[in-house]
């Protein structure tokens, strides 16, 4: 349930419900907007009687949420949330454009490869200090190195660093560094690691599992929100099929059905979802086209010697056709926006 305050409530009404609902034996769970204060309820095994609710002083509307995600869902939350990292802001009206290397390798590397994304236009740096990989004996990262590699490249470049925490070993250490905490495909139903990130303070960007409906991954944005972290952004970045053309199908339906269903952003990871640099540029540019709310790709240098995912890396000048696409693109969604 969903109750709605007076847009006049007082701190002291506000608390009050909130008192009301712990003694009740559940959980208030304040949620953040621009219009409104609302505080879900949760903890209830079945539909709760609205009247207890109604009765109390401030409230405006008590109402029976239908999702099984309620904090992450749209009924509880009509407005677009955005995701503020510094002055970038992921959900508005622009698409955000995070960049780099999936894996942290050098400080000449990232630093490299930092400065050429930035220079055509990129907002975000992503890079892996903590690589999960399928094979035991495939490259791991650097780990705590390859963090303060992540902070140098931040207080040189000013990009906001994007990265991945792994297990709950490592979220402190990421937490330290990370403007964004990743939770990669692999982790996205690790649900004890969903409740330690719910916990932080720095936004969470979660990938959808690679076999997951859509359903299933806002399942896994409500276990982070119902511990308190609203600043949640989806992440669509393919689905395994029979498929054998690309190394997943990019599910470019999700973009829409989510925002359908949920206020939480959704950006597009295209690298990931094919696996070859030649499809990256297309899938961008469709991402945006469906109404992403950004995108993630990985450049490097010099893709033939990364050390992690180096098929499916743009060069510089590649990444700076993508920008020119998507800027395009963007332009015109705004123009038939406002027509």
């Amino acid at each position: 349930m969903l109750i709605v305050m007076e847009h006049e409530a007082s701190q002291e009404q506000i608390d009050n419900v909130i008192a009301t609902i712990k003694q009740l034996g559940y959980t208030p769970a304040p949620i953040p907007g621009s219009q409104r204060t609302a505080i879900g309820i949760l903890g209830n095994a079945g539909p709760l009687d609205p009247s207890i609710f109604l009765a109390l002083d401030g409230v405006k509307e008590a109402i029976r949420v239908s999702k099984p995600y309620k904090l992450v869902s749209r009924e509880v939350k009509p407005e677009n949330t955005i995701v503020a990292v510094g002055t970038v802001g992921i959900g508005g009206p622009d698409p955000v454009i995070i960049a780099g290397p999936c894996a942290v390798e050098s400080l000449d590397q990232c630093l490299q490869i930092a400065h050429a994304v930035k220079a055509t236009g990129a907002h975000l740096f992503r890079a892996g200090a903590f690589k999960p990989r399928t094979s035991p004996y495939s490259f791991q990262g650097l780990g705590q190195q390859g963090l303060d590699i992540l902070a140098r490249v931040r207080a040189e470049t000013g990009l906001g660093i994007v990265t991945e925490a792994v297990d709950h070993e490592v979220v402190p250490l990421v937490e330290e560094v990370a403007d964004i905490i990743q939770i990669g495909a692999r982790n996205m139903q690790n649900f004890s690691l969903l409740r330690r990130v719910g916990k932080c303070t720095k936004p969470v960007l979660l990938k959808r599992g690679m076999s997951a409906t859509i359903e299933e991954f806002l399942m896994a944005a409500e276990y982070i929100a119902a511990e308190g972290n609203h600043r949640i952004i989806l992440c669509e970045r393919g689905v395994r099929t029979f498929a054998d053309h690309s190394r997943n199908t990019l599910d470019l339906s999700a973009v829409p059905a989510v925002k359908t269903l949920s206020h939480l952003p959704i950006i597009v990871d295209p690298s990931h979802a094919a696996g070859k640099r030649d499809q990256v540029i297309p899938l961008a540019c469709a991402a945006i086209a469906v109404g992403a709310d950004g995108i993630m790709v990985e450049v490097h240098h010099d893709p033939k010697h990364a050390l992690s995912d180096g098929p499916q890396s743009l060069f510089p000048h590649q990444f700076e056709q993508l920008m020119q696409r998507v800027r395009a693109i963007a332009a015109a969604q705004r123009a038939f926006a406002g027509s």
